[in-house]
C-alpha cells in the first residue's frame, strides 16, 4: 500500500500514528478524522473571513457555479441549496447571493469557472485534497503545486490519494443546543437514516451518505435539532495522528496557504493533531 509505504518511511523523522475510522455507530472511540483539529481551525478561520468579508468572494463562485450547472431553482438544484445556505450562514447579503444566481443560472461574464481537484501529500505524507474553480487552469495549477512544494509538500497525480476519502453529509450539533443524551440522538439519528454519529468534544457529529443528507436533516429539523453546520463533504477513511510539535506547525501552515488561495474553494485531509500539540500552536 503506497499511503502506508510513505508514512512508514517518515516514522523517523516525525512521531506519527495511523488510526482506521469505521463506518458504524460510535461514542468518540474512533477518531473520525473529517472533523480533525484542521476542520476545526479551519471553520474558527472561515468565520473570521466572513467577517472581514474576504469568504463572499469564495461563497458567490459556489453559488454561480451551482447555478450553472442545474439551474437557479433551489428547490429543484441540491447543490444550490446548500451553497446558499452556506452563504447565508456566513452574512452573505442576499441581494449578493441573488446576483450570484442569476449570472449562474443565465451564464452572464463571470460564469466561465471550471472545477478541478488537486491531489497531494503534507510533510510526513499525510494525504491532502484541494477543491478549486478558476477560469485560468494553467495557472491555478502552478501555483498550488508551488504552494505543496514550497511548504514540504508534493502535489500528486490524479488519484494518488482521492481513493482515501468518502464524500459524506455531516451535520453538527451543539451539545449546549441538544436536549438529548448521546444514546437518545443515536437512536433518533439512526432512525431517520443516519449512517453513524460522534461525540466530539463540545458538539455532536451526525453522519449520512450524500443522498440521505437533505432528508435526515429535513426530519431531524421537524423533531426540534437545529444544526450549527450542515454540508456534504469529504471524510478520510484513515488518519495520521500528528504527535510532533513542528511537524504540526508546517502542516497548519501549508494548508492555510492553500485555504487562503483566491482559487481554493476547500481543503480536505487526514491528519488529525494531538490535544497536548493543538494548545502548543501559535
Amino acid at each position: 500500500m503506497y499511503f502506508m509505504g510513505v508514512v512508514t518511511l517518515e516514522r523517523n523523522k516525525y512521531n506519527i500514528e495511523v488510526k482506521n475510522n469505521l463506518s458504524v455507530p460510535n461514542q468518540g472511540g474512533t477518531k473520525m478524522s473529517g472533523h480533525s483539529k484542521w476542520v476545526n481551525i479551519k471553520h474558527r478561520k472561515g468565520k473570521q473571513d466572513a467577517a472581514k468579508g474576504a469568504a463572499f468572494t469564495k461563497l458567490g463562485r459556489e453559488v454561480i457555479v451551482a447555478a450553472k450547472a442545474g439551474g437557479g431553482n433551489p428547490d429543484t438544484n441540491f447543490r444550490l441549496k446548500i451553497a446558499i445556505a452556506k452563504a447565508k450562514a456566513a452574512n452573505m447579503p442576499n441581494d449578493n447571493i441573488k446576483r450570484a444566481i442569476e449570472k449562474g443560472a443565465g451564464g452572464g461574464e463571470g460564469s466561465d469557472y471550471e472545477e478541478l481537484t488537486y491531489e497531494g501529500y503534507g510533510p510526513g505524507g499525510v494525504a491532502i485534497m484541494v477543491k478549486a474553480m478558476t477560469d485560468n487552469r494553467n495557472r491555478t495549477a502552478g501555483e498550488i503545486r508551488h504552494i505543496f512544494s514550497k511548504n514540504g509538500g508534493n502535489m500528486g497525480e490524479t488519484g494518488c490519494v482521492g481513493w482515501m476519502f468518502q464524500e459524506k453529509g455531516v451535520l453538527t450539533l451543539e451539545k449546549e443546543d441538544c436536549t438529548l443524551e448521546f444514546d437518545d440522538l443515536m437512536l433518533l439519528a439512526l432512525e431517520h437514516g443516519a449512517d453513524d454519529i460522534q461525540d466530539d468534544e463540545d458538539s455532536f457529529l451526525i453522519y449520512t451518505a450524500p443522498d440521505q443528507f437533505e432528508p435526515v436533516k429535513e426530519n431531524l429539523e421537524k423533531e426540534g435539532i437545529r444544526f450549527s453546520e450542515a454540508e456534504v463533504t469529504l471524510v478520510p477513511d484513515t488518519s495520521v495522528e500528528v504527535t510532533d510539535l513542528e511537524q504540526a506547525k508546517y502542516l497548519i501552515r501549508l494548508m492555510d496557504y492553500l485555504d487562503d488561495h483566491d482559487d481554493v474553494q476547500d481543503t480536505f485531509t487526514n491528519f488529525d493533531i494531538s490535544d497536548e500539540i493543538a494548545n502548543q500552536l501559535p
